[in-house]
């Protein structure tokens, strides 16, 4: 059975993954500009009930993924106030000018994170020339790499999905996602051979993880 991360955008999506058996959360605000930095306030309440390991996206506002100096900053200190509320991991990613992996601040990040392991997220499927990018994340010591392949989603991505995960080759985990449900989970992961698969879990063009799909999301 695939493993399952939930891309939960409220504390009641973090809820419903938690109880319906996800195997983590990816928790986030920002919704409509695909995920922000939640508020620290929700991080604290969610550690309280929920046992299974959370990961905190931190990422200042929506649009690109090159930061000014003040924005940078700002990821810092949300990532060491964030640590000190116990969560397990963080996601985030920054490119420079050029949309290239932005190796020295990202490390900066990974190693402030340190002990806890970090998740290059979706700004890889910007990122510039796929082997090279793939490169730059595992010499910045991030973990796992969310992906729908450079793509706009998984089913459109798998050729390059199963590629990275043949290039990983166990450095580092290629977590699937972007458009990925439990209708699809199935054929993209017979085809690609990842182990790690990311969702929503929305159904309904809301704003909530669906209790069923997630269920379904585990069974498949």
């Amino acid at each position: 059975m695939s493993k399952i991360e939930i891309a939960c955008f409220n504390p009641e999506s973090a809820l419903i993954a938690f109880e319906n058996g996800a195997d983590r959360i990816e928790l986030c605000d920002g919704l409509s500009e695909g995920g922000t930095t939640p508020d620290f306030e929700t991080v604290q309440q969610l550690r309280e009930k929920i046992n299974i390991p959370i990961f905190v996206m931190v990422r200042p506002r929506g649009g690109d993924f090159t930061y000014s100096d003040e924005e940078f900053e700002q990821i810092k200190s949300d990532l060491i106030h964030l640590k000190s509320l116990n969560v397990d991991g963080f996601v985030f990613g920054i490119l420079d000018e050029n949309d290239e992996v932005n190796i020295e601040q990202n490390k900066t990040l990974v190693e402030l994170a340190k002990p806890l392991p970090c998740t290059f997220h979706r700004a890889f499927d910007r990122a510039k020339d796929l082997e090279k990018s793939l490169e730059k994340v595992i010499e910045c010591g991030f973990t796992t790499i969310l992906t729908s392949g450079q793509k706009p989603n998984v089913s459109e991505g798998k050729e390059n999905l199963k590629k990275l995960v043949e290039l990983s080759n166990g450095r580092i985990e290629i977590l699937v996602g972007g458009g990925l449900r439990s209708s699809n989970i199935q054929e993209i992961r017979e085809f690609t051979k990842a182990g790690y698969f990311h969702s929503s879990a929305i159904t309904d063009g809301g704003a909530f993880a669906n209790s069923e799909e997630i269920v379904a999301l585990r069974n498949k």
